[in-house]
């Protein structure tokens, strides 16, 4: 059995996730502008970079470990400065779905470096 096969889910379902939030925040649940907004195209990098991680690619999740921080810290922020109380809901809840996307990247590159490993021959007596 694959050891990335599960968290590279969660990635996945984190990251599509992630971009269902996006679309549905900034255009129809609180836009910042009535009838939508272009913060919608915070979307776009993470419909992007989907297929890499679909396909397992471990430098696509190498670089999201960084750039998801991204995401979560803008849910951070808006969670705790939005007036509107539905933008706040929906930036918390960004800061979870980009909080168990980063933690299930970092298990998927761990689990494929130490896949990728040479074994450790035991030492000689």
């Amino acid at each position: 059995m694959d050891p990335t096969a599960l968290p590279r889910r969660i990635v996945v379902a984190a990251v599509a996730a992630l971009v269902v939030l996006a679309l549905a925040w900034e255009l129809w649940l609180a836009p910042l502008k009535p009838g939508g907004s272009l913060m919608a195209l915070k979307a776009l990098p993470l419909i992007a970079v989907l297929p890499a991680l679909v396909r397992g690619r471990v430098r696509a999740f190498q670089w999201w470990s960084m750039l998801i921080l991204v995401y979560l810290c803008e849910g951070i922020v808006r969670g705790m400065s939005d007036p509107d109380p539905t933008s706040r809901l929906l930036g918390w809840i960004e800061t979870a779905l980009a909080g168990i996307a980063w933690f299930a990247i970092l298990a998927t590159v761990k689990a494929a470096r130490a896949a990728a490993a040479p074994p450790v021959a035991p030492p000689a007596a």
